[in-house]
């Protein structure tokens, strides 16, 4: 099966009735899902889309606050994983060894971003400059109390995430925007749960940082 044929059927939310059961009407397993797909079997490998692309765009929807960012990542997380197929093993399930390689892929992703190295007061918009303000006499103690407050500290966070180094925008989107655990971020991530923690750690502080001296350009800006 041709890589253009792969990207068609990660595309699709459809498979055939029948699909994915073996001779017995029973679904087929992992192994012989595997196995089908190694001979060429298009269908076969459309299961495997069809049953783990949930989970794949989880994972990627943990990363990507735009669908299409998370889409275009579980894409290639399906292409990926059918170029290595050969290379699972059994050892663990297939869904284990795919949600790694939808970490692994998105991790590239912003890897490959373009970060900005500073951010401007003049790039921030009304309302977020304003919730600054806010954030500044309160001395940190501001707190989000509605949707429209909520989705404007939102995007504020996510013009300084465009600032810090990408390790530091995943460690902090899964463990403090999405909750994950420190067992669940280093089984996505492959790193121990040791290293999840000082990440963690200096990718808050790095954010703090960040905030703070947005905040005192505001102080100076409002001082003159």
């Amino acid at each position: 099966m041709q890589i253009g044929a792969t990207a068609s059927l990660c595309q699709s939310d459809l498979i055939a009735e029948g699909e994915g059961l073996d001779d017995s009407g029973g679904q087929l397993t992992e192994t012989q899902l595997v196995g089908l797909c190694l001979d060429g079997d298009e269908a076969a490998f459309a299961e495997i889309v069809r049953r783990f692309s949930p989970r794949v765009f989880r994972v990627c929807g943990r990363f990507f606050k735009r669908f299409s960012l998370a889409e275009e990542a579980a894409q290639e997380t399906f292409l990926r994983a059918y170029t290595q197929l050969g290379n699972f093993e059994g050892r663990g399930s297939l869904e284990g060894w795919i949600t790694r390689i939808a970490s692994t892929t998105c991790i590239n992703i912003l890897r490959s971003q373009k970060r900005q190295s500073e951010l401007l007061l003049s790039e921030l918009t009304h309302q977020e400059a304003t919730w600054l303000e806010e954030f500044v006499i309160s001395r940190g103690g501001r707190k989000v109390s509605s949707d429209e407050e909520r989705l404007i500290a939102s995007d504020l966070i996510e013009k300084i995430f465009a600032m810090l180094p990408a390790d530091d925008v995943m460690v902090l989107l899964m463990t403090e925007v999405h909750g994950s655990s420190l067992k669940e971020t280093a089984e996505l991530t492959g790193w121990t749960e040791a290293k999840v923690k000082i990440k963690a750690f200096r990718a808050r502080k790095r954010m703090r940082e960040a905030l703070e001296n947005l905040s005192n350009s505001f102080v100076q800006k409002e001082d003159r």
